[in-house]
């Protein structure tokens, strides 16, 4: 194991956006795994038979004429700080085929795996981040059975990775130890420990000449042994540092603290992060979805209200663009597991949020069927929603890049701006 950690040599891309567009220059996105309900959740039905309508019920919010389910009082409160997309579709319910999709925009296939949005952003934006803390985190693993880790660079290749934090922020002995230099390390030895990985590479890079990652990666191990040993990046991951009462506001758990510790980056200068967005189930609700969602909702509902009231009392809100989405929804009428009724995977219709800064907030787009089976107005692909995340976060749709074997790529070749959603 080096000093660094072999990871920081891989996450070390640039900043994003400071374009002085008034766009937001960070975005933070809580990946439902899973594929959240929407019709227990965002687009409610309560005229509906029993068998589709299920066990939970509407909550008038602070719109008028607008609701949302039951175990969402805090969304319910603060839904002026976000716009509700509820005419969303995919192409796939598959797991996996539909992650990457949502996560990029574009579709995955077995020649071609789709960097995230936030891979996209440290690649565009890597000549002006000041490398003092990693332009883009993922604060937990994520991964498909059948396609892979989630949320990674893909084809641009793995210095467009996110730094990872596979701990849960939750725990009371939460660290990020990459940011602190080992004190069985002294000062001479680990000098040594950089000479010796740079001759390494020099000597990697001579032999794989050809191979276009490894022209770059000298100068991303230089700066991730600057990253090692900066304060800014340690005192960013330190959760200690915040009040207990804030700590209890986003909520004691997985989520809430995962939200609150995306606050911390964000504030510290980190353009992009990916937050693991379930407590113990994940959202994949085949049994029981109902105790599951009660799970699984109520700590969504508190950590991601509290984080969108943090914003706007920091003055960060306008600047930063906050995401929470899924794969797909569920099935509007229940199935009969022998476990409990469940739903099952849903791609024709379903919901995500978009709030904070770049967006107009307050909006419900788009509209379902009495059933929340099929799009009856204003259907949104996920190229459009893409393309309206590259627009808010001042993204280039257009720039080339070149994909580890050599082809010339549009970062988001397809997708429209969502006109309804632009401030």
């Amino acid at each position: 194991m080096t000093p660094l950690g072999v990871s920081l040599s891989q996450i070390l891309h640039q900043e994003a956006c400071a374009n002085g567009s008034g766009r937001p220059k960070s975005c933070i996105l809580l990946w439902m795994l899973g594929g959240p309900s929407h019709i227990d959740m965002y687009d409610l039905k309560p005229d509906a038979p029993a068998e589709i309508r299920g066990e939970l019920n509407p909550i008038q919010t602070k719109i008028p004429g607008v609701s949302l389910g039951e175990l969402m009082p805090h969304m319910a409160k603060c839904n002026d700080k976000f716009s509700l997309i509820r005419s969303m579709y995919s192409y796939s319910a598959s797991h996996g085929k539909g992650d990457h999709h949502l996560l990029s925009g574009r579709k995955y296939t077995s020649g071609f795996y789709p960097p995230s949005f936030g891979s996209v952003m440290s690649w565009q934006v890597e000549s002006r981040h000041p490398g003092s803390v990693p332009p883009y985190v993922q604060i937990g693993e994520m991964k498909s059975t059948s396609f892979g880790k989630q949320a990674k660079a893909g084809a641009l290749g793995h210095k467009y990775d996110p730094f990872l934090v596979d701990r849960d922020p939750n725990s009371s002995s939460f660290t990020v130890d990459e940011f602190t230099r080992n004190d069985s390390v002294g000062v001479e030895r680990f000098i040594d420990r950089q000479q010796l990985l740079k001759r390494f590479d020099q000597f990697q890079a001579r032999a794989e000449q050809q191979m276009r990652f490894t022209k770059t990666h000298d100068a991303f191990n230089e700066k991730a042994f600057d990253l090692l040993t900066s304060n800014k990046a340690k005192q960013a991951f330190d959760l200690s540092k915040e009040s207990v009462t804030t700590r209890d506001r986003y909520g004691r758990n997985r989520v809430g603290q995962g939200l609150l510790l995306a606050r911390r980056l964000v504030e510290s200068g980190v353009r992009f992060v990916t937050v693991k967005g379930y407590v113990r189930y994940g959202w994949d609700h085949h049994p029981e979805v109902f105790p599951r969602l009660r799970t699984e909702v109520p700590p969504y509902d508190q950590g991601y209200a509290a984080l969108l009231n943090d914003l706007e009392e920091r003055g960060m809100l306008d600047d930063t663009l906050v995401i929470t989405a899924g794969e797909f929804g569920r099935t509007p009428r229940l199935n009969t597991d022998s476990r409990g009724p469940g739903r099952d995977h849903w791609a024709q219709a379903f919901s995500l949020t978009m709030g904070g800064g770049g967006v107009k907030t307050g909006v419900v787009l788009g509209a379902t069927d009495k059933h929340a089976a099929e799009i009856t107005e204003r259907p949104v692909s996920v190229k459009d929603y893409a393309a309206t995340v590259y627009h808010t976060l001042g993204l280039n749709p257009q720039k080339i890049y070149y994909t580890l074997d050599g082809r010339p790529t549009e970062s988001l070749p397809e997708g429209r701006v969502i006109p309804e959603l632009i401030a």
